[in-house]
């Protein structure tokens, strides 16, 4: 079995140059700019990427509608609590009248009946 042999400076420097061949060879047999099958696969990314923001446009419109029906509803029920209380209001109002009245026409009845 022979030893390892360690490599000297010569075998390093060729493998060097034999990395930078490869790599080189490698860039140079990708596709350029202009080529087709690169072409057709930007006009994918840039169909993919409008239709991505057509949704994201569609999914705000559709948070802008959501939030406008919610301030709606919340407009609403401000305006029947407030209509509400109103009433409230009115219908004690109308009782204590009412009561008062009542009370006036006993009073009325006792003096009446005094003299």
């Amino acid at each position: 079995m022979s030893g390892f042999r360690e490599p000297g400076f010569a075998d390093r420097q060729k493998a060097a140059q034999d990395a930078r061949k490869n790599l080189l060879n490698k860039f140079k047999s990708q596709p350029g700019p202009d080529d087709p099958a690169v072409a057709a696969k930007r006009a994918e990314r840039e169909a993919l990427a409008a239709k991505r923001a057509e949704a994201k446009a569609a999914r705000d419109a559709e948070k802008a509608e959501q939030k406008r029906l919610e301030e709606e509803a919340k407009a609403a029920e401000a305006a029947r609590i407030t209509r509400e209380a109103e009433e409230a209001e009115a219908q004690r109002a109308a009782l204590e009248a009412e009561q008062k009245a009542k009370r006036d026409a006993r009073y009325a009845a006792r003096k009446a009946k005094r003299k």
